[in-house]
């Protein structure tokens, strides 16, 4: 992963610092069992097929069957679409024992490759950066970057490997549909991922509807982090996390919307003096405990956000839940509905 996406996993999951994201053997040949015994086909007359991307396009002239992914959500959407990469990142931020998410293991089983068995991906680690080696290892056909921050530098390294889909426009800043989209193209199933991101947003707009005091409040989404040097930042638009409540009804404060107007930035740092100026009904932050959650209160600045001072903070310190909506995607964005709505309705209901 590269080191500007570190930095953004600590602004993700963490508030002290903006500045942070078992290896298993996969199917060594081509063939149906590079997709783990998945159902998917593509569909007819898909390719060739020519995607536009920010490093401009990459040609796929047949359907992929060995996929790797880089970064976050880029496996899941593949995994939805019914395709078992060959390798993926281990998810070492929000994941379990596995390196993996409740939601990603729930399909592999689905679809016969569970870690530890045969069939599984192999994992690879990004802590430290795009693991080449062991991509290039796993002999990929494609591979998927549709939601990540490659560099330049990345891309054309990833390229000597396999034909790479990167990410259409904004680093980190492609919409989960957009990434689902894209990335059925590229896999041959584009009916079936329109039908997919249909699906997933009827789930959400069904959790939304048990929950109609979301509708119309406002909300600032971005890390607090009490007595440190940089105390609060702030997601724009372009992230997936402020996206995700805008289709759950709920509107991006003015404050934000008016000072991140044509940023290509996931997030921008705030002064934690103008933290009054913060205006909005719902706050939405991580924290690593009920301790921290207490501390931004009694802060004497961060106390100062209105919704702070409303008690309409929701502070979550599951960093799984943290990562299912960082990281969003259908089958992680089904996963939180139940787990973090309720967090959002009772912050509601004091706004």
């Amino acid at each position: 992963m590269a080191p500007s996406r570190l930095r953004g996993l600590i602004a993700a999951a963490a508030i002290t610092v903006l500045s942070l994201s078992a290896c298993s053997t996969g199917p060594a040949d081509g063939g149906s069992e590079a997709t783990g015994g998945s159902s998917a086909s593509a569909d007819a007359g898909a390719f060739p097929v020519t995607i536009e991307h920010a490093f401009g396009e990459t040609t796929l002239s047949e359907k992929p069957e060995r996929v790797a992914t880089v970064s976050w959500v880029n496996a899941d959407v593949s995994l939805a679409l019914g395709v078992v990469p060959v390798g993926m990142p281990a998810d070492s931020y929000g994941g379990n024992e596995n390196q993996s998410t409740p939601w990603k293991d729930a399909k592999l089983e689905e679809l016969g490759a569970a870690i530890g068995t045969e069939g599984a991906p192999v994992q690879y680690s990004e802590t430290d950066g795009i693991a080449f080696d062991d991509i290039a290892a796993t002999d990929p056909d494609v591979i998927l970057a549709a939601y990540s921050g490659l560099s330049q530098e990345d891309y054309d390294t990833l390229s000597k490997i396999a034909p790479v889909v990167a990410y259409p426009e904004v680093a980190y800043g492609t919409a989960w549909q957009d990434s689902t989209r894209i990335i059925g193209e590229a896999l041959g199933l584009t009916d079936d991922a329109e039908q997919l991101v249909t699906e997933t947003e009827q789930a959400i707009a069904d959790a939304a509807a048990d929950y109609p005091q979301l509708e119309g409040k406002t909300f600032i989404y971005g890390p607090l982090a009490p007595a440190t040097a940089d105390a609060v930042s702030v997601y724009t638009a372009n992230d997936n996390r402020p996206r995700f409540l805008t289709e759950l009804g709920m509107v991006q404060a003015d404050v934000v919307t008016e000072n991140t107007k044509g940023s290509e930035e996931f997030f921008i740092p705030w002064s934690a003096e103008r933290a009054n100026e913060l205006d909005s009904d719902i706050f939405v932050t991580w924290v690593p405990d009920e301790a921290t959650k207490d501390a931004i209160a009694t802060d004497p600045l961060l106390g100062q956000i209105p919704a702070v001072q409303n008690g309409a903070l929701v502070a979550d310190s599951d960093n799984t839940l943290t990562l299912s909506v960082s990281a969003a995607n259908p089958l992680s964005l089904v996963w939180a509905l139940d787990r973090f709505l309720p967090m959002l309705g009772e912050a509601a209901d004091k706004a």
